[in-house]
């Protein structure tokens, strides 16, 4: 039974009021600043209403920072991750949710070890592996002498160096991030939920395993696929440091590095203006996709808590 307490609901009320304002006044100093010239948002104090100049600054934003090939990278990026990261949870925790095999746990608490090892960690192993991918099987081809082996077969010598590059690519900004430890763990505890019954009853009825999961795991799981989806595409759009490594054509960076490259510096026009323009066209592609799958976002939370 809960009791009314006027007191606890008006400490409650302030908190969220400044929860509210933690978050609300800087989106608004942003926008303020967005639509003033560049003399009105150098003054001090910043003014508090809204100029004439914030459509002018969006174009101006627009066009510098070329967000039209940029946002078309940042949503191919942040996509390919979102489905990346949800197919290989998926199939990792359904292995190690069904599946009795040797080293299992070890398997698990092996992804769930890697939470520890996010991508600024690994980040030079990382970019060596994705500069050339073939480095694995050029270590074979190396171990098992093949250039001897033919030269002795065929008389002709050969130098066999393999290379492949993924810089400036999709697959390159793509795949070193589609592995998710907390995706895996999320998923898994979820199988964990579902009755042994229904397993049991699709064995009866001849389904394979694969069969099972299709008919039966995914439709279960579509609330926790929504809800992880939204956080992993907000991950994958708001992706900073890999894609500033990792790209050096300029038609290959995304949004948030072009955001960057307007900020400006101590040697060139202070156009903050045009700067949290920018910023806000940057952030508005996530709130859309949280406005826009809010109740499924709501739903999946819920019902992983249960």
């Amino acid at each position: 039974m809960v009791e009314r307490a006027p007191v606890l609901d008006a400490v409650c009320h302030a908190i969220l009021l400044v929860g509210v304002a933690c978050v609300c006044v800087p989106l608004y100093l942003a926008f303020v600043a967005g639509s003033l010239t560049i003399g009105e948002v150098q003054q001090v104090p910043l003014p508090w209403l809204p100029g004439d100049q914030f459509v002018q600054n969006l174009r101006t934003a627009w066009t510098q920072a070329n967000f039209g090939r940029l946002f078309l990278n940042s949503f191919i990026v942040a996509l390919g991750i979102t489905v990346g990261k949800i197919a290989v949870s998926l199939l990792s925790a359904f292995a190690i949710t069904y599946f009795r095999f040797r080293f299992r746990m070890t398997a698990f608490w092996l992804i769930f070890v890697s939470l520890m090892l996010p991508i600024e960690v690994r980040i030079s192993p990382t970019y060596e592996s994705v500069a050339n991918a073939a480095l694995p099987v050029q270590w074979l081809v190396e171990t098992l002498h093949l250039s001897q082996v033919w030269n002795a077969v065929t008389g002709h010598s050969i130098d066999i160096q393999l290379s492949w590059n993924m810089v400036d690519t999709y697959p390159g900004l793509i795949l070193p991030l589609i592995a998710s430890a907390s995706a895996t763990f999320l998923f898994r505890q979820f199988f964990l939920t579902v009755p042994d019954e229904l397993c049991e009853a699709a064995r009866i009825d001849g389904a394979s395993p694969m069969h099972f999961f299709w008919t039966i795991l995914l439709p279960l799981s579509r609330s926790n696929i929504a809800a992880l989806a939204i956080i992993l595409f907000l991950y994958g759009w708001n992706q900073y440091l890999w894609p500033l490594l990792f790209t050096t054509d300029k038609d290959m960076a995304t949004a948030v590095i072009g955001l960057k490259h307007l900020i400006p510096r101590s040697d060139s026009q202070p156009a903050w203006n045009v700067a949290m323009s920018a910023a806000l066209l940057t952030m508005l592609p996530p709130i859309l996709v949280v406005v826009a799958l809010q109740r499924s976002f709501v739903k999946g939370l819920v019902d992983s808590s249960k």
